[in-house]
């Protein structure tokens, strides 16, 4: 006695094998997503075809008031990949504000035509380097807004003749940022590093930290060492805190970077990394010898012994001044005392 249709096993097992596969198609966008994905060769940009950094913002044009806003697309219509990044002509303010007329004051932007699924701080520790601020400006502002995304673009600067002490100044703008917003993402960033690609997405790992720059250009497009966490990076809040921020007592930039891959692993956490074909930086003045003053001895800085009392929880600092600027806000402290050693 033959079995019904719906009831014969083959026939079930042949249902949920195309069920499965539709779902499948869903996901990777199309069966040509599909066919890519079970090849196993993922799609590499072209740096052949670079594109000009301002590439689909004429695009970008604001709703009628009356219109309720629709969420942004999953995945951004206005992305490129690969861009042209140079740094022989010298942008001026007034140009990148023209360039960029939905960048509110204080560097703060939101989609003009949709409800961003991510909000973003970009978190900048500046010591004087107006050229470099203007080529990153240039470049970060196009970049992020053919992303998606809402964000704001923080500078924080010491006062007095000191030495810079980056990671203070980062524990600073986490602290200060999110006074203004509850951010999904902080992106730690270096002035002097600009994405070439746009599929660099600048939004956090859900579960770790991300390590962004994982192909600069001074060092061959390769990671100088393995543990290396330095010229941006991605956490969410909860990442920052549950690390206690970055160390107060590194000074001279640099060391903090090996000190907040110790703390990561300390913290039961581990460092996830973009595909160095998506994670590429240009660096500006990158032919200039690499000075390393913040490279001590292990002994003088216990990550280990340390990390717990060395951070958020102990940062201490006088606010002189938050200042709103076309393109980003500016915070200025006085961080405290500077050691003789610096």
């Amino acid at each position: 006695m033959s079995l019904p249709r719906v009831e014969n096993p083959c026939f079930l097992l042949f249902l949920l094998a195309f069920q499965a596969l539709f779902i499948l198609i869903l996901y990777r966008g199309g069966p040509a997503g599909v066919f890519r994905g079970l090849s196993g060769s993922p799609q590499v940009p072209d740096f052949s075809k670079p594109h000009d950094v301002y590439t689909n913002l004429s695009l970008l044009a604001r709703r009628p008031a009356e219109d309720a806003l629709p969420y942004c697309s999953a995945r951004s219509p206005l992305l490129v990949g690969p861009l042209i990044v140079s740094f022989r002509a010298l942008p001026s303010e007034r140009t990148i504000i023209k360039k960029n007329p939905f960048v509110q004051s204080g560097g703060l932007y939101r989609p003009p035509h949709c409800l961003a699924r991510y909000k973003s701080a970009i978190l900048v520790a500046y010591s004087n380097q107006e050229k470099d601020l203007h080529h990153f400006l240039y470049y970060i502002h196009p970049f992020l807004q053919r992303q998606q995304l809402s964000y704001r673009i923080y500078l924080i600067q010491q006062v007095g003749n000191g030495t810079f002490n980056r990671a203070k100044l980062l524990n600073i703008g986490v602290r200060e940022a999110l006074k203004d917003e509850d951010w999904d993402c902080l992106l730690l960033h270096d002035v002097d590093l600009v994405p070439e690609n746009d599929y660099n997405l600048y939004i956090c790992d859900e579960y770790y930290p991300k390590h962004m720059a994982s192909a600069i250009d001074k060092f061959h497009y390769n990671l100088p060492y393995k543990s290396f966490f330095g010229g941006v990076s991605a956490l969410t809040p909860e990442h920052y805190m549950k690390m206690n921020g970055f160390p107060n007592t590194y000074w001279g930039s640099g060391g903090e970077n090996d000190d907040i891959a110790t703390r990561i692993q300390l913290a039961g956490m581990k460092i996830v990394r973009t595909p160095s074909h998506l994670g590429r930086y240009k660096m500006m003045n990158s032919n200039k010898e690499t000075e390393e003053p913040w490279r001590r001895s292990a002994s003088r800085h216990n990550t280990g012994k340390t990390w717990k009392d060395d951070g958020m929880n102990s940062l201490e600092f006088r606010l002189l001044s938050r200042t709103k600027h076309p393109l980003y806000t500016n915070i200025t402290v006085d961080i405290g005392y500077v050691p003789p050693f610096s």
